[in-house]
């Protein structure tokens, strides 16, 4: 079977939960840089990387890769791949997106437009023809320049994978699926342990826990572009790959997992989210403020994307916000806690420095992941 070279993003900062999902599938890692890792696999794994990983915000298939510092480079070394291997003489295909950095060519309307214009060229003399219809299946490209190096992949997920497609309500500022999925993979949380989330917004850290702890695929319930790619994947694999996922789901469990907000509108919208999930019988939300976070069970964990003020209009009422992160933190005192924040003064005002910091850009924001570690539970008796 035919062998790709399959590129996955991710957000800065969290390469190693990716690669570690990646290897969990099965798949051979041959490359991890900064936001993206390579790895390898058939048509089978385009299927199962889209619909099981839930880190990556989309799978590429690489074409190739070549340097160019002109447009006249970028032109030629774009014409020399072999895009007739992938793209059939009715196929619709274009330059998505064109990303420079720190690379001669800076101009994304200009390096797609060339790019364009190269694989047209090259497929006019392949399928001996003048004209392409283009009105078959979609094939977006994607490329990156960085220091004049090409990288040149076919989009196979079409929109971003972190469109799981529960979220039809949401609120302001809300933290993306893939973000929320690999922060909680990045703590020792699991479905036995409880988990609060005393922001919840739209729902998303409670119901991706959610589904992970009823280990749901993040992908069963969305298409994706290459699916249309009938030459290269076999309609067999997505369906081989979804009663995989199906077979995977664990169905006769129970979880605590509750999420609050002070707002009316937040629960409302976290409710309809986690019903389209299918995931509303595991978590319980509820309006609540957070100096009314309490519990009475131990050893539970806080997990939340708290108001940080660069995205909310609020940024003069942060340091009594995190003063009663603090203080409802301190009242749970065998607990865990993780939060994201782009709020530098956030340890000083929660009055306690965390255990770990790690540094993640949601986007183009340098964000802090801030991990308060509780003791561990007592082992239960064998």
């Amino acid at each position: 079977m035919k062998q790709f070279e399959l590129i996955a993003p991710c957000h800065f900062g969290l390469e190693a939960v990716l690669k570690r999902e990646i290897l969990n599938l099965g798949y051979e890692i041959q490359k991890v840089e900064d936001g993206k890792i390579t790895f390898t696999g058939d048509s089978d794994a385009v299927c199962r990387s889209n619909i099981f990983l839930r880190t990556t915000e989309r799978i590429l298939i690489k074409i190739g890769s070549f340097h160019a510092s002109t447009f006249d480079e970028l032109f030629e070394g774009t014409k020399a791949l072999p895009w007739e291997r992938f793209i059939p003489e009715n196929g619709k295909f274009w330059v998505a997106k064109a990303t420079s950095i720190k690379s001669n060519l800076f101009s994304p309307s200009d390096i797609q437009s060339i790019m364009k214009k190269a694989i047209v060229d090259r497929l006019k003399k392949k399928y001996n023809v003048n004209w392409f219809p283009e009105d078959g299946a979609d094939f977006p490209l994607r490329v990156t320049i960085i220091k004049d190096e090409v990288v040149v992949g076919i989009d196979t997920s079409g929109a971003s994978l972190h469109k799981r497609g529960y979220r039809k309500a949401t609120v302001k500022a809300p933290i993306t699926e893939t973000l929320a999925a690999a922060l909680i993979l990045l703590t020792p949380w699991n479905r036995d342990r409880i988990l609060v989330d005393p922001f919840c917004g739209s729902g998303t850290f409670p119901i991706e826990a959610a589904l992970i702890g009823a280990n749901i695929a993040p992908g069963m319930n969305r298409s994706f572009t290459s699916e249309e790619w009938t030459h290269l994947i076999p309609r067999k694999h997505w369906y081989d790959a979804v009663t995989e996922a199906e077979d995977a789901i664990r169905r006769d469990l129970q979880m605590d997992i509750q999420g609050y907000d002070i707002s009316r509108d937040a629960i409302k919208a976290s409710m309809e989210n986690a019903k389209m999930a299918e995931v509303d019988q595991y978590i319980h939300f509820q309006q609540r403020a957070l100096k009314d976070l309490s519990h009475r069970k131990k050893y539970g964990f806080i997990i939340t994307n708290p108001p940080y003020g660069q995205r909310l209009e609020c940024e003069d009422g942060m340091p009594e916000l995190y003063r009663q992160i603090g203080q409802a933190y301190k009242n749970l005192d065998s607990w865990s806690m993780f939060l994201i924040t782009a709020y530098e003064d956030a340890q000083r005002h929660i009055g306690k420095k965390a255990d770990k910091n790690r540094k993640i850009y949601n986007g183009m924001m340098k964000t802090y992941f801030y991990q308060y570690m509780g003791p561990k539970p007592p082992r239960k008796p064998q």
